[in-house]
Protein backbone atom coordinates (compact mmCIF):
# COMPACT_ATOMS: atom_id res chain seq x y z
CA UNK A 1 0.00 0.00 0.00
CA UNK A 2 1.75 3.13 -1.16
CA UNK A 3 0.53 6.65 -0.48
CA UNK A 4 0.10 9.98 -2.23
CA UNK A 5 -3.61 10.60 -2.58
CA UNK A 6 -5.60 12.40 0.15
CA UNK A 7 -2.50 13.03 2.27
CA UNK A 8 0.68 15.08 2.56
CA UNK A 9 4.34 14.16 2.55
CA UNK A 10 7.91 15.44 2.61
CA UNK A 11 10.69 14.26 0.32
CA UNK A 12 14.23 14.73 1.66
CA UNK A 13 17.35 13.81 -0.30
CA UNK A 14 20.28 14.15 2.07
CA UNK A 15 18.93 12.89 5.40
CA UNK A 16 18.02 9.40 6.54
CA UNK A 17 14.76 8.37 8.28
CA UNK A 18 16.21 8.75 11.78
CA UNK A 19 17.37 12.29 11.08
CA UNK A 20 14.05 13.29 9.53
CA UNK A 21 12.14 11.74 12.43
CA UNK A 22 14.33 13.74 14.84
CA UNK A 23 13.69 16.98 12.91
CA UNK A 24 9.94 16.35 13.12
CA UNK A 25 10.25 15.60 16.84
CA UNK A 26 8.51 12.24 16.50
CA UNK A 27 7.76 10.39 19.74
CA UNK A 28 6.35 6.94 20.54
CA UNK A 29 8.46 5.55 17.70
CA UNK A 30 8.00 2.08 16.28
CA UNK A 31 9.84 0.31 13.52
CA UNK A 32 7.40 -0.73 10.78
CA UNK A 33 7.48 -2.23 7.33
CA UNK A 34 6.48 -0.06 4.39
CA UNK A 35 2.92 -1.36 4.04
CA UNK A 36 2.02 -1.25 7.73
CA UNK A 37 3.60 2.15 8.34
CA UNK A 38 1.97 3.70 5.30
CA UNK A 39 -1.46 2.36 6.21
CA UNK A 40 -1.18 3.54 9.83
CA UNK A 41 -0.04 7.05 8.80
CA UNK A 42 -3.31 7.49 6.94
CA UNK A 43 -5.08 7.16 10.31
CA UNK A 44 -2.64 8.69 12.78
CA UNK A 45 0.96 9.70 13.23
CA UNK A 46 3.74 10.05 10.68
CA UNK A 47 5.68 7.34 8.84
CA UNK A 48 9.25 8.03 7.73
CA UNK A 49 11.06 5.67 5.36
CA UNK A 50 13.56 5.48 2.54
CA UNK A 51 11.72 3.42 -0.09
CA UNK A 52 14.00 4.30 -3.00
CA UNK A 53 17.72 5.12 -3.11
CA UNK A 54 18.44 8.76 -2.42
CA UNK A 55 15.07 9.84 -0.98
CA UNK A 56 13.55 9.74 2.49
CA UNK A 57 9.78 10.28 2.60
CA UNK A 58 7.73 11.38 5.62
CA UNK A 59 4.00 10.83 5.22
CA UNK A 60 1.03 11.66 7.43
CA UNK A 61 -2.55 12.39 6.41
CA UNK A 62 -3.43 14.20 9.64
CA UNK A 63 -0.39 14.71 11.84
CA UNK A 64 2.44 15.65 9.48
CA UNK A 65 1.07 19.19 9.23
CA UNK A 66 -1.40 19.28 12.08
CA UNK A 67 0.06 22.51 13.45
CA UNK A 68 1.17 24.00 10.15
CA UNK A 69 -0.19 23.38 6.67
CA UNK A 70 0.15 25.18 3.35
CA UNK A 71 -2.81 27.44 4.07
CA UNK A 72 -1.24 29.01 7.17
CA UNK A 73 1.04 32.06 7.20
CA UNK A 74 3.71 30.19 9.17
CA UNK A 75 3.97 27.34 6.67
CA UNK A 76 7.00 28.82 4.84
CA UNK A 77 8.91 29.28 8.09
CA UNK A 78 8.07 25.70 9.12
CA UNK A 79 9.59 24.41 5.90
CA UNK A 80 12.70 26.58 6.28
CA UNK A 81 13.19 25.41 9.87
CA UNK A 82 12.97 21.77 8.82
CA UNK A 83 15.36 22.34 5.92
CA UNK A 84 17.89 23.94 8.27
CA UNK A 85 18.04 20.58 10.05
CA UNK A 86 17.78 18.03 7.24
CA UNK A 87 18.84 19.88 4.08
CA UNK A 88 16.91 20.50 0.90
CA UNK A 89 13.37 19.16 0.94
CA UNK A 90 10.07 19.15 -0.88
CA UNK A 91 6.48 19.17 0.34
CA UNK A 92 3.38 17.83 -1.38
CA UNK A 93 -0.23 17.71 -0.28
CA UNK A 94 -3.46 16.79 -1.98
CA UNK A 95 -7.05 16.01 -1.01
CA UNK A 96 -9.68 15.67 -3.70
CA UNK A 97 -12.56 16.00 -1.22
CA UNK A 98 -11.90 19.71 -0.63
CA UNK A 99 -9.89 20.08 -3.85
CA UNK A 100 -6.78 21.05 -1.85
CA UNK A 101 -3.47 20.76 -3.73
CA UNK A 102 -0.07 22.10 -2.72
CA UNK A 103 3.63 21.76 -3.43
CA UNK A 104 6.78 23.50 -2.23
CA UNK A 105 10.54 23.09 -2.28
CA UNK A 106 13.55 24.40 -0.37
CA UNK A 107 16.80 24.53 -2.33
CA UNK A 108 20.09 25.53 -0.70
CA UNK A 109 18.17 26.80 2.31
CA UNK A 110 15.88 29.03 0.25
CA UNK A 111 12.16 28.45 -0.25
CA UNK A 112 12.31 28.72 -4.02
CA UNK A 113 8.79 27.62 -4.86
CA UNK A 114 5.46 27.14 -3.06
CA UNK A 115 1.90 26.98 -4.36
CA UNK A 116 -1.41 26.00 -2.79
CA UNK A 117 -4.93 25.93 -4.26
CA UNK A 118 -8.20 25.19 -2.46
CA UNK A 119 -10.96 24.55 -4.93
CA UNK A 120 -13.77 24.53 -2.37
CA UNK A 121 -13.21 28.23 -1.75
CA UNK A 122 -11.47 29.09 -5.01
CA UNK A 123 -8.52 30.44 -3.02
CA UNK A 124 -4.80 30.44 -3.72
CA UNK A 125 -3.48 31.11 -0.19
CA UNK A 126 0.15 30.50 -1.07
CA UNK A 127 2.11 31.48 -4.18
CA UNK A 128 5.85 32.04 -3.87
CA UNK A 129 8.65 31.87 -6.40
CA UNK A 130 8.58 31.17 -10.11
CA UNK A 131 6.82 28.12 -11.59
CA UNK A 132 9.19 25.28 -12.39
CA UNK A 133 9.52 23.71 -15.82
CA UNK A 134 7.13 20.86 -15.06
CA UNK A 135 4.47 23.29 -13.83
CA UNK A 136 4.75 25.27 -17.05
CA UNK A 137 4.51 22.06 -19.05
CA UNK A 138 1.36 21.06 -17.16
CA UNK A 139 -0.07 24.57 -17.24
CA UNK A 140 -0.72 24.75 -13.49
CA UNK A 141 0.59 26.95 -10.70
CA UNK A 142 0.89 29.85 -13.13
CA UNK A 143 -1.95 32.05 -11.88
CA UNK A 144 -3.58 32.99 -8.61
CA UNK A 145 -6.33 35.27 -7.41
CA UNK A 146 -4.26 38.28 -8.41
CA UNK A 147 -5.16 37.73 -12.05
CA UNK A 148 -8.90 37.61 -11.41
CA UNK A 149 -10.90 40.59 -12.70
CA UNK A 150 -14.37 41.65 -11.64
CA UNK A 151 -15.54 42.04 -15.23
CA UNK A 152 -14.78 38.44 -16.17
CA UNK A 153 -17.43 36.45 -17.99
CA UNK A 154 -17.95 32.70 -18.06
CA UNK A 155 -15.18 32.09 -20.61
CA UNK A 156 -12.55 33.83 -18.49
CA UNK A 157 -13.62 32.00 -15.36
CA UNK A 158 -13.60 28.67 -17.20
CA UNK A 159 -10.04 29.34 -18.35
CA UNK A 160 -8.96 30.27 -14.82
CA UNK A 161 -10.42 27.13 -13.31
CA UNK A 162 -8.83 25.04 -16.08
CA UNK A 163 -5.44 26.39 -14.98
CA UNK A 164 -5.93 25.14 -11.40
CA UNK A 165 -4.20 21.90 -10.32
CA UNK A 166 -5.64 18.47 -9.60
CA UNK A 167 -4.23 15.59 -7.59
CA UNK A 168 -2.80 14.13 -10.78
CA UNK A 169 -0.82 17.31 -11.35
CA UNK A 170 0.63 17.02 -7.83
CA UNK A 171 1.80 13.48 -8.63
CA UNK A 172 3.37 14.62 -11.90
CA UNK A 173 5.24 17.43 -10.13
CA UNK A 174 6.42 15.04 -7.43
CA UNK A 175 7.71 12.61 -10.05
CA UNK A 176 9.63 15.39 -11.78
CA UNK A 177 11.12 16.89 -8.62
CA UNK A 178 11.90 13.69 -6.72
CA UNK A 179 9.74 10.59 -6.55
CA UNK A 180 6.02 9.90 -6.97
CA UNK A 181 4.96 7.71 -4.02
CA UNK A 182 2.09 5.89 -5.79
CA UNK A 183 4.63 4.65 -8.35
CA UNK A 184 6.59 2.80 -5.65
CA UNK A 185 5.93 -0.95 -5.74
CA UNK A 186 5.18 -2.10 -2.19
CA UNK A 187 7.08 -5.34 -2.57
CA UNK A 188 10.20 -3.43 -3.66
CA UNK A 189 10.64 -1.81 -0.22
CA UNK A 190 12.52 -4.16 2.08
CA UNK A 191 13.90 -1.73 4.67
CA UNK A 192 11.57 -0.84 7.54
CA UNK A 193 10.77 2.76 8.45
CA UNK A 194 9.85 4.71 11.57
CA UNK A 195 6.31 5.50 12.69
CA UNK A 196 5.83 8.12 15.39
CA UNK A 197 3.87 11.10 16.63
CA UNK A 198 4.80 14.80 16.59
CA UNK A 199 4.91 16.80 19.84
CA UNK A 200 1.51 17.24 21.44
CA UNK A 201 -0.03 14.23 19.69
CA UNK A 202 -0.68 11.00 21.56
CA UNK A 203 -1.44 7.63 19.95
CA UNK A 204 -5.09 6.73 19.77
CA UNK A 205 -5.97 3.75 21.88
CA UNK A 206 -7.36 0.80 19.99
CA UNK A 207 -9.42 -1.93 21.55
Amino acid sequence: MSFGYKTSWLAVRDAGPEEVADALGLRHRRSMDWTSGTELAYRQGVFVARPVPGWTLAHGRIHLTQETDATRPDFPSWLRTLAARVGDLQYFGTDRIVDHHAWARVDSGELTRAYCYIGMSGAVPLRLGEPTAVERELGVGLVGREEVRQDWGDAEWDAWHAAMPTEQHVMRIAADWSVCPPAIADDSVGTPGIHGFPPGVEPERTS
